[in-house]
């Protein structure tokens, strides 16, 4: 193998891998666009002889053939972000939903709290000392590494190296089996006029040298294509997308001056195209990080300037988030809203900023409610609400009182609900 540092037991193929795993065991994978593709195949293939094998994972951007139908008693999936390849799933009940705060994972792990059998990874070819790379995800992984009884690890010639907070030694494994298999690809959102919008309202609220926290999606693609007039910016966010190497082309980016005071563009997973993976292979720019640092209030709240974008699929007129039910639907997670919500807090100039189009269903539906649907989920609380920005504007609810984030919220609504959200408003309060 000319690896060097050698795995604890040896190279075995991915069917001998899956031959490893017993019924009753649990597992963790590696997440989002990082899962390992020809494990996950051979152990779908070797199901027959598996039951109530518990699976961990979360946002799984493959193909995610262990949550297909027929797969139940083979194998009980959760997941800590549901994410597009799961919602069916997760609304026909083959898949659970942990709820949680991305920030929250490490620990159930590291404390036990979800014991790990078998942790499943993909890591990217070793060099002369037999130092893998993470590739696309940090994010739990070194986690997993720590607390599973057995890891076995995907080496993948198409996962790009990636630096940071990333390097994995082959010594640190106890099986290794090769592939090459495409990384999943996710391409930038396609963007309209309200999402435009909703961009130029946000990029106002941002100053140059802020450090940018924004995900995937069409209102982060957009509203990172409104900052080509920016300068001196910096990244500490949980995702990194295409959108951003635009930005870098367009010199907005300045790590040195950015308030990170990093030098690097912060990140724990990437979620592109093959463009995106392949400019951040081998790329100092970019520090790969765990959740516990990307996500780390006491970390990401020290950093100056801190403007965190997150989204909302309704809010209600005190200023309630629910950013994860569609009606009685889970389409998402908690995922780290709250974490960086409250990071952009503690950050010296910091803002935290929760947009989205005022309506859904093609204008039927106001998003912007006097109460969530049926008094459901929360994701993130009042108290912890800054900046809201729709197509029609931005309302601040910080250090407002009841009555004036509903009078801030109704402003930026779609003005044909904004007379009916006023009465409801004031017939709750008469």
């Amino acid at each position: 193998m000319g690896y060097g540092k050698h795995p604890k037991k040896g190279k075995i193929s991915p069917n001998e891998a899956a031959g490893l795993i017993k019924s009753g065991q649990r597992i963790a994978v590696s997440p989002v666009c990082a899962e390992p593709q020809a494990l996950m195949n051979a152990l779908v293939a070797d199901k027959d002889r598996l039951n109530d094998v518990e699976i961990y994972t979360m946002l799984p951007m493959g193909e995610c053939p262990y949550a297909r139908p027929g797969m139940e008693e083979a194998f009980k999936v959760k997941t800590f972000s549901v994410g597009p390849r799961l919602i069916e799933a997760v609304e026909q009940g083959r898949v659970e939903y942990i709820p949680c705060h991305l920030s929250q994972i490490p620990g159930f792990f590291a404390d036990g709290i979800i014991p790990v059998d078998v942790a499943l990874i993909q890591i990217s070819p070793p060099d002369e000392n037999g130092f893998c790379s993470l590739g696309v995800s940090t994010s739990y992984t070194r986690s997993l590494l720590n607390a599973a009884t057995t890891v076995i690890a995907e080496i993948n010639d198409q996962m790009p190296r990636t630096l940071g907070d990333s390097y994995v030694n082959l010594s640190e494994v106890d099986y290794v089996t090769e592939s090459s298999c495409s990384l999943p690809e996710i391409p930038p959102a396609e963007t309209g006029e309200v999402e435009k919008r909703i961009a130029e309202y946000t990029a106002e609220l941002i100053d140059d040298g802020s450090v940018i926290q924004t995900g995937i999606g069409n209102i982060s693609d957009a509203i990172l294509g409104a900052l080509k007039g920016k300068k001196d910016l910096s990244v500490h966010t949980g995702t990194f997308s295409d959108g951003v190497l635009s930005l870098i082309e367009a010199g907005v980016f300045d790590v040195k001056k950015g308030g990170s005071g990093a030098g690097r563009l912060i990140t724990a997973e990437l979620i592109g195209t093959s463009g995106l993976y392949q400019f951040c292979h081998n790329n100092p720019l970019v520090e790969m990080r765990p959740i516990e640092y990307t996500h780390n209030i006491q970390v990401a709240g020290r950093v100056k300037g801190l403007f965190s974008i997150t989204s909302a699929i309704q809010m209600d007129l005190n200023g309630q988030v629910n950013a994860e039910m569609l009606g009685q639907k889970l389409i998402s997670g908690v995922g780290g809203q709250l974490d960086f919500l409250r990071s952009t807090a503690s950050s010296i100039g910091g803002k935290g900023v929760v947009a989205f189009p005022s309506t859904a269903r093609k204008g039927k539906v106001s998003r912007i409610v006097p109460k969530l649907n049926g008094g459901g989920i929360v994701t993130v609380g009042r108290a912890d609400m800054d900046f809201v920005v729709t197509e029609y504007g931005v309302a601040r609810l910080k250090g407002k009182s009841v009555s004036e984030r509903a009078r801030e919220l109704i402003g930026i609504a779609h003005p044909d609900f904004r007379g009916q959200l006023n009465r409801d408003f004031n017939k709750k309060n008469n």
